[in-house]
């Protein structure tokens, strides 16, 4: 991993949302909150084409359809899951893809670049941004499941009985720490995204000419991800019921996002010049 500033301090929390790791040692899926989806009765969708409304219900469905990797997916049945009215791969797993391509992009070039005696002297840049891209590319793969797991765990919680009052403080209860954990899994995108960009920005101008503007894609790729994924979280932080935390966690992604953005920017303008760089004294 690259070295990045240390994240500000965040209030802990009584441990309750954060990761269960498996007895292999594997982090398990966590969670992200669901997005509501209005349907039309079916009777009456073939024959409302006059502009007027429908009655509309909110639904929750196809939680038990979510595959167990979407790596495992087909590029085209994941987007084919994606246009479709089920609930999940949605826009976290989507931006985490998309992230996840970009760090791809930068152990490419990377590897274009080894073992060529023009470029030599980058050849410590070269080993170390091509192990980041690859691992963060594997990384942002295992957010993306975890992000449609937490569809299914949120949803769960909103079905909980609500009949009593104890009925409806356990329903509360549950479904605030889904929205916690559900907004940390994103956050984890937005913080690898720095990773990528951080990683492309030291590239820059130190690889393979030919493949340099491969570097702005992947540039592109990693803001655009870590917008997504920075929308994602702020949608849950009212559902967690912790003004304290929520005001932290909005405070770190201001802080990563502008981070992000001046990395990019600075990818761009170095890729645009066409100017070599000098090594990097700390790796060389």
């Amino acid at each position: 991993m690259l070295d990045l500033p240390p994240s500000p301090a965040v209030p802990a929390d009584d441990g309750s949302s954060r990761r269960r790791i498996s007895e292999a040692g594997r982090a398990q899926p966590v969670l992200r909150s669901p997005r509501i989806r209005q349907t039309r009765p079916a009777a009456e969708s073939a024959k409302r084409d006059d502009g007027a409304s429908w009655q509309r219900a909110p639904t929750i469905v196809g939680v038990q359809e979510i595959p167990t990797h979407f790596r495992d997916l087909t590029l085209d049945a994941f987007v084919d899951r994606l246009a479709s009215a089920d609930p999940v791969p949605g826009g976290g797993s989507a931006s985490a893809v998309a992230a996840s391509l970009a760090a791809g992009l930068v152990a490419m070039v990377a590897t274009l670049s080894e073992g060529r005696p023009r470029y030599a002297v980058h050849a410590a840049t070269h080993a170390r941004t091509k192990a980041a891209g690859l691992e963060l590319a594997d990384r942002l793969l295992r957010i993306a499941d975890e992000d449609a797991a937490a569809y299914g765990a949120f949803s769960a919680a909103l079905k909980l009985p609500r009949e009593t009052e104890t009925e409806q403080a356990t329903r509360t209860a549950a479904m605030r720490d889904a929205a916690r954990v559900a907004a940390e899994v994103p956050l984890r995108c937005v913080e690898a995204c720095l990773e990528v960009i951080t990683a492309a920005e030291l590239l820059a101008a130190r690889c393979n000419v030919n493949a340099s503007s491969d570097l702005h894609v992947a540039a592109l790729l990693s803001e655009a991800a870590a917008k997504g994924a920075a929308a994602n979280v702020r949608v849950n932080l009212p559902s967690v019921g912790d003004s304290a935390w929520a005001a932290a966690i909005e405070q770190r992604l201001e802080e990563l996002l502008r981070g992000i953005a001046g990395l990019c920017a600075s990818t761009h303008k170095v890729v645009a010049s066409g100017e070599s760089r000098p090594p990097v004294a700390s790796l060389a």
